[in-house]
């Protein structure tokens, strides 16, 4: 079984989108950190998939600054169940809002786990932008942990219309 890429250029640079064929499997930002980290099998180049289509559709209304739901698109990013129950409370942070690493682990109901084991997870976020890792902040409300670069995450969170200082 193969995987399928094309490309689409941002406002943030080169985006890389993976598919299995039909779900999106993985978003990046080029020079991103844990490029492609989750793809474990050849990648062959295809814009034509209809999962491509709807992803820089949602992507264009994005970034002229609509709000598209995350529900529009097949999404099936690879990783450990824990992994996956971060990944879906970060699906669930509204648009222009922000919660920290803390609030994330309270939410999975593991008060002692440590931000760094959350932060790990949403680091390794396959899918940028779309599943919105840039909107955990640090409990101090600083801008940590971006595997898009802290620049990127500053941008994204002025572009949903949040107060940040860079």
């Amino acid at each position: 079984m193969k995987y399928y890429k094309t490309y689409y250029n941002s406002p943030l640079g080169k985006l890389t989108l993976v598919s299995d064929g039909s779900s999106l499997v993985g978003l990046w930002i080029e020079g991103q950190k844990y490029f492609e980290g989750t793809i474990d099998r050849e990648v062959v180049k295809k814009d034509n998939l209809s999962i491509f289509r709807k992803t820089k559709s949602w992507l264009e209304r994005y970034f002229k600054g609509e709000r598209p739901l995350i529900s529009e698109l097949s999404l099936s990013p690879r990783g450990s169940s824990f992994r996956q129950e971060v990944w879906n409370i970060l699906c669930n942070i509204p648009y222009g809002k922000t919660v920290t690493y803390k609030e994330i682990a309270k939410r999975l109901g593991r008060d002692t786990m440590s931000a760094q084991a959350v932060g790990g997870a949403v680091g390794h976020n396959p899918i940028s932008i779309i599943i919105p890792c840039h909107r955990v902040i640090g409990s101090d409300g600083s801008m940590v942990g971006y595997a898009g670069g802290i620049e990127r995450k500053v941008w994204l969170l002025k572009h949903e219309g949040i107060s940040v200082s860079s």
